[in-house]
């Protein structure tokens, strides 16, 4: 019986194989060697950027979430069922008196029925900064676009009257804009002082209690308006100024010129 033929060893089967496979790791020690610490700084850095990152997105979605919860709370006159929808109209109230239309109708007659020019001086520069205010306002809503909290349908106010954007609160701006105004051209007493700051936070606490608005539109509306004061005061326009900025725009008329 002839013995069973025995396959030729091929030397290449193992040693050029494994040569293949010992080279790559090889090859790979030589690149993190050569690369040496700066590839590991760069590691270490992107890991650490977005351990930021993730840090950053999880306080800013409690932060959210701790706005949410606090501003479900403190709409308890959202609606007549509400737990204090009892008081209701006079929170509504108390909101309409922060609303732009009084505050230009008041404003624009008081200018025009000013005794003294001190007096049409400080509502003409009112009527700026109130004007100011609504632009800028306007701005920041149109640049944000944070929807406003669901509003009840029976609620036939709030939907002629409420904008599409609450952030940040219009009333609360106004409030703080025009509360500091006061304080600073009109106020001389203490009882004008103490009304006048209890004015501007019930109109705040009002878009709050309605839930027309969260937390943190009305405490930047507020914070936006106590700043606009001071561009409003860099920017004072007295009767000298007006007079020569209406005769700068006047000689800009052909026939003025002539």
């Amino acid at each position: 019986m002839s013995p069973l033929p025995v396959a030729p060893r091929d030397s290449n089967l193992f040693t050029g194989d494994r040569s293949k496979y010992e080279t790559a790791p090889c090859s790979a020690r030589h690149r993190s060697a050569s690369e040496g610490p700066a590839a590991r700084r760069r590691g270490s850095d992107d890991c650490a950027l977005g351990l930021k990152q993730t840090l950053c997105a999880i306080t800013l979605r409690f932060l959210l979430a701790v706005d949410l919860w606090l501003s479900k709370k403190l709409g308890v006159c959202a609606c007549e069922d509400s737990s204090w929808g009892g008081i209701r109209p006079l929170v509504r109230l108390v909101e309409v008196s922060g609303h732009e239309v009084p505050w230009f109708i008041g404003t624009l007659y008081s200018l025009l029925r000013g005794e003294t020019t001190g007096e049409r001086e400080i509502m003409f520069n009112l009527a700026f900064a109130l004007l100011l205010d609504l632009l800028l306002v306007r701005a920041v809503k149109r640049l944000v676009r944070r929807r406003n909290p669901p509003q009840p349908r029976s609620d036939i106010f709030s939907a002629f009257s409420v904008e599409r954007y609450s952030f940040p609160s219009g009333h609360a701006s106004r409030a703080g804009m025009c509360a500091r105004f006061i304080l600073v051209q009109l106020a001389d007493t203490t009882a004008m002082r103490v009304l006048v700051l209890g004015w501007a936070v019930s109109v705040s606490l009002s878009r709050l209690l309605l839930a027309r608005h969260y937390v943190t539109d009305v405490g930047f509306g507020l914070a936006m308006g106590y700043c606009q004061y001071s561009v409003v005061e860099k920017l004072w326009v007295t009767r000298d100024r007006l007079l020569d900025l209406l005769l700068m725009l006047l000689g800009q008329l052909p026939g003025w010129r002539s």
